[in-house]
């Protein structure tokens, strides 16, 4: 693993925006002015600070400001830079173009493109835009696990043509193990030697931060985590332990610890993330985690064993399965 002791990588902690999944991105303005202050004295590259969606294309929607970022409370929650890079995620039909200022005049560095394969031409479509402003790009592929080869190759062609930075793997089932991390970042490699890579992994089974190891090792820049691994469901690789084991002269470990310390362990007593026994059934069984999410804010939220059940069985029905 001596690559890893490389100083190529880089980390975007994204604990406002996936931990945002959990809480509702109920997160204090001093909670997210330290996570940053602290994430910058860490050395970490990059904070995403929430989603830069529109709350005009998600009516009804009820969340904190993180949710989505106005550039004037940005200012005001950020007002100076350190050499940290803030990025923020867009989903597809949730952005108002409108909205996004060139990047000389945005807080925001990096804008990110989360979407479905199915739905690639019109996130490479945002992308252009994000691109012709100024702004550093990335494309998430979600639900990498449910897609198929033919997919992905037609996908790679379109992804190759366009003026995305970083094209990202992302396990949102939490369903992958080392063997499909290689295999997948060996394809990406060869079919988009152009483009940068990144991971973003997450935890039902416990290999989040092995997955990501995996992919850095075979080259992989950017590196997805979270502050004590606070994500949606199951959370994310863990950002003190990428600052801890990359041996990066510019990481250090303190800042994120004082972190921990100071606001996750609170935290955590009153929202719930981390391996979790029905986290762990739907990455086994690479179901998305809403229906493990759905079970623990319900009476059921201890039933295991019904829960399997109810996953594994199919004369059971279980409404809150989605389809892929």
């Amino acid at each position: 693993m001596t690559a890893l002791k490389l100083n190529n990588h880089k980390i975007l902690d994204c604990t406002i925006r996936d931990g945002g999944l959990v809480n509702n991105w109920d997160f204090s303005v001093q909670f997210v002015q330290d996570m940053y202050r602290g994430l910058s004295a860490a050395g970490v590259e990059y904070m995403e600070i929430g989603y830069k969606n529109s709350p005009k294309l998600l009516k009804g929607a009820d969340a904190g400001p993180w949710r989505f970022l106005n550039e004037d409370f940005l200012k005001e929650v950020i007002p100076n830079k350190t050499e940290t890079k803030l990025s923020a995620l867009v989903d597809i039909g949730r952005v108002d173009e409108n909205d996004i200022l060139l990047r000389e005049d945005s807080q925001l560095d990096l804008i990110r493109v989360a979407c479905y394969v199915k739905d690639l031409e019109k996130g490479l479509a945002l992308i252009q835009m994000f691109h012709d402003r100024g702004y550093e790009t990335s494309l998430n592929i979600m639900a990498l696990s449910h897609v198929m080869e033919n997919e992905l190759h037609e996908a790679f062609q379109l992804i190759a043509k366009s003026p995305v930075d970083v094209v990202y793997i992302v396990d949102s089932y939490g369903s992958m193990d080392f063997t499909d991390i290689d295999y997948l970042v060996t394809k990406f490699q060869r079919q988009l030697p152009e483009k940068t890579l990144g991971m973003h992994m997450h935890n039902n089974l416990q290999l989040a931060f092995a997955n990501t190891l995996v992919g850095a090792n075979k080259g992989v820049t950017f590196l997805d985590s979270s502050v004590y691994g606070m994500g949606r469901a199951a959370g994310n690789c863990a950002t003190e332990l990428l600052v801890s084991y990359l041996k990066n002269p510019r990481y250090e470990l303190k800042p994120v610890l004082e972190i921990i310390q100071n606001h996750m362990i609170d935290m955590r007593e009153k929202v719930e993330w981390g391996y979790i026994i029905p986290y762990m059934i739907a990455g086994a069984l690479n179901e998305h985690p809403r229906v493990a999410m759905a079970v623990r804010d319900s009476e059921d939220r201890d039933k295991f064993a019904e829960f399997y059940d109810k996953l594994t069985s199919p004369e059971m029905n279980f409404p809150s399965k989605i389809k892929k």
